[in-house]
């Protein structure tokens, strides 16, 4: 009698819109496993290497940071202009000016981030640097001209998740933000409000801090010469910082690549995430089938999903 009871409540209160919103989540995961199974093997990185010349576009070169470090070793950096203007414009400014050169990598924290500026904390920044707060952590989805490609899965941090002109983006009604995923590049700052300027820089290393998001400015991500960073001696000191005996990688130099004579400017892609492409490396993500795997993952988070970047060929 309880059975039948709570099943003419249940059936009373799961009216078929209520029903269909509780399943769409599914539904939407759905095509993407299903369309998986009739495909040939494959794998995300065949995916990138037979991608189309149209599947790529080129990184504007003053939304390029290019950091020479000791050793000529070079770090490629792409800046991301809608997800954090004013922060962006401060770096260009910081680089026009060639700030950076002669500070340091001052701080390497395992499975955490190596940053970079000046470790003494008194070299005068430059002029007209533009103020920073927390409200530049997000910028307005409405407001972004290009076309939003939605990854289907749950996302712990996130309401939604997905993919704008070439970056990974974290959603909230009309709030996006770039994510702390591998890679990616934050601007160093003191106790809220403080924002930081975006003197201080860093880059994730390890496992994604994702409780960051929003906390701190997430600016761009390393194109190029990732393992010149994650190779580094990790610091001893509080939070990875090198102690005083032990020794700051030097900064050669910091140029914005537009600045730079035009045959030393280098020349970054990064895949269109709008592409067919793209949607066949984001399923294969999702689904590996190639001989090593037994059992597809059907699903896939949004940080391991790298979008891929390229030196032009």
């Amino acid at each position: 009698m309880l059975y039948f009871l709570a099943r003419q409540l249940f059936d009373r209160v799961m009216t078929l819109p209520r029903r269909a919103a509780l399943l769409a989540p599914f539904i939407a995961i759905l095509p993407l496993a299903v369309a998986d199974a009739a495909d040939p093997p494959a794998t995300p990185s065949a995916v990138v290497a037979q991608a189309p010349a149209s599947a790529w576009r080129a990184v504007p070169a003053q939304d390029l940071l290019v950091m020479t470090i000791e050793g000529g070793k070079r770090v490629l950096i792409q800046l991301a202009p809608q997800f954090g203007p004013r922060h962006v414009a401060n770096i260009r400014a910081l680089a026009t000016a060639h700030w950076w050169d002669g500070t340091s990598i001052n701080r390497v924290q395992d499975n955490y981030v190596v940053q970079w500026g000046d470790a003494t904390e008194k070299k005068p920044l430059p002029a007209g640097l533009a103020p920073t707060s927390p409200a530049d952590y997000a910028q307005s989805l409405g407001g972004m001209k290009a076309k939003l490609t939605p990854l289907p899965y749950p996302d712990p941090y996130a309401r939604a998740t997905g993919f704008i002109d070439g970056w990974p983006v974290a959603i909230d009604g009309d709030a996006a933000w770039l994510p702390h995923c591998y890679g990616m590049i934050g601007v160093g700052r003191n106790m809220s409000p403080d924002a930081g300027t975006g003197a201080e820089l860093y880059t994730v290393i390890g496992q994604a801090p994702r409780q960051l998001d929003r906390n701190i400015a997430v600016v761009g991500r390393v194109g190029e010469g990732m393992t010149a960073l994650t190779s580094l001696p990790r610091g001893s000191g509080d939070l990875g910082f090198y102690t005083d005996a032990e020794r700051k990688l030097p900064i050669v130099s910091v140029r914005l690549a537009s600045d730079l004579p035009q045959a030393e400017q280098p020349h970054v892609q990064v895949m269109d995430t709008g592409s067919a492409s793209f949607a066949d490396y984001l399923r294969l993500r999702a689904n590996r089938k190639d001989d090593f795997y037994d059992r597809p993952a059907g699903g896939v988070d949004l940080c391991n999903a790298p979008v891929p970047v390229r030196l032009a060929p």
